[in-house]
């Protein structure tokens, strides 16, 4: 790879910082803020599952997003993954969960603009309706596990001593699962755009064998995984602990309900299924890891009692998700403008 496509990759992998700061450390930030797991425990087991799930089942979301927006210049794609990423840096500044999957539709709508391509409504359509069932799916997921296993722990009786131990294994177990959901689903924010202008040689070590696409998921997940140890710290702890005083069992009902809304919005597999059963098909876009995990806690709290959440920064997390995408395009717009000026 020459340096000309690593300073060009250079944007997407600010962008993998920024998920990585951002996003990444949601899965394991109610358990850090229920000090149930040290930072550093987490930020090891995320990056690692965060790398395996973006080369291993990355490519679903990556596909339909490649298809919002078709950039066929090496420069075009920097500037619209810069653009995406300066957005979530700045959120990330001001210690607010926002969505990198948002970002960089928002920056993709913005490249279209610039070059009088219209959108497709279709494909627009159903991220964008992503992005509301994303949270509501699960919260009501929360909040339908959460009975059930409280009563499951009831019933086990364990002793205090071993149900800590337990939980904190669960925990790291949840995390893990929601990391790898994480990585799968939001490698397509990072590397997508690039997918029609870079192609990486293939590896290929005996029985180990990634494509060129992999290649880039690689990369892009190991700047996620720098993201995640670097800068993770601020947001876990406004998820696990400013928006909803969370319980051990309740942070592993978060992170799970969390982890398996992005599966559904990743899974070829399921798609597939869901598709010769005759049923909806449920659509393969990145959705944002903090909307799923913060419906999560929501649902948590509605079921608690919802005089418990603290509605002010619920409001402040909602308009970031608001002018996340807006902010985003139009950076990339204003940007394109700029360059195509200055030639």
């Amino acid at each position: 790879m020459d340096i000309s496509t690593l300073v060009i990759l250079s944007s997407g992998l600010f962008l993998g910082w920024a998920l990585g700061a951002n996003d990444a450390a949601n899965v394991f930030g109610t358990a850090v803020g229920t000090q149930m797991v040290r930072f550093a425990t987490a930020a090891l087991v995320c990056s690692l599952f965060v790398v395996l799930g973006s080369v291993i089942s990355g490519a679903g979301p990556a596909e339909t997003l490649s298809k919002l927006s078709e950039i066929d210049q090496s420069v075009h794609a920097f500037i619209a993954v810069v653009s995406a990423g300066f957005t979530v840096f700045i959120m990330t500044r001001f210690g607010l969960p926002v969505s990198t999957s948002q970002a960089i539709v928002g920056a993709l709508v913005g490249w279209n603009v610039f070059q009088g391509i219209e959108t497709d409504s279709d494909i627009l359509r159903k991220i964008i309706a992503s992005w509301i069932l994303c949270p509501v799916l699960a919260g009501l997921i929360a909040a339908a596990m959460l009975p059930s296993l409280a009563a499951v722990m009831r019933l086990l009786n364990l002793r205090l001593f071993v149900q800590d131990a337990t939980v904190r294994w669960a925990l790291l177990a949840a995390g893990a699962f929601g990391a790898y959901s994480l990585g799968a689903n939001n490698i397509a924010n990072v590397m997508g755009p690039f997918i029609h202008v870079i192609r990486p040689l293939p590896i290929s070590l005996g029985s180990f064998f990634l494509n060129g696409t992999q290649v880039l998921f690689l990369i892009g997940a190991l700047a996620v995984a720098v993201g995640v140890v670097t800068y993770g710290r601020r947001v876990m702890f406004t998820v696990g602990r400013n928006l909803f005083q969370l319980s051990p069992l309740t942070a592993w009902v978060a992170v799970v309900s969390h982890a398996i809304v992005l599966i559904l919005f990743t899974s070829k597999s399921l798609a597939t299924w869901l598709d010769a059963a005759g049923l909806p098909q449920i659509p393969l876009v990145p959705v944002s890891s903090s909307q799923a995990i913060v419906g999560a806690v929501i649902g948590i709290g509605l079921l608690r009692g919802a005089s418990s959440i603290r509605w002010h920064l619920v409001g402040g997390i909602v308009l970031g998700w608001l002018i996340t995408p807006i902010c985003a395009g139009m950076l990339c717009l204003a940007a394109l403008i700029s360059v195509q000026m200055m030639l």
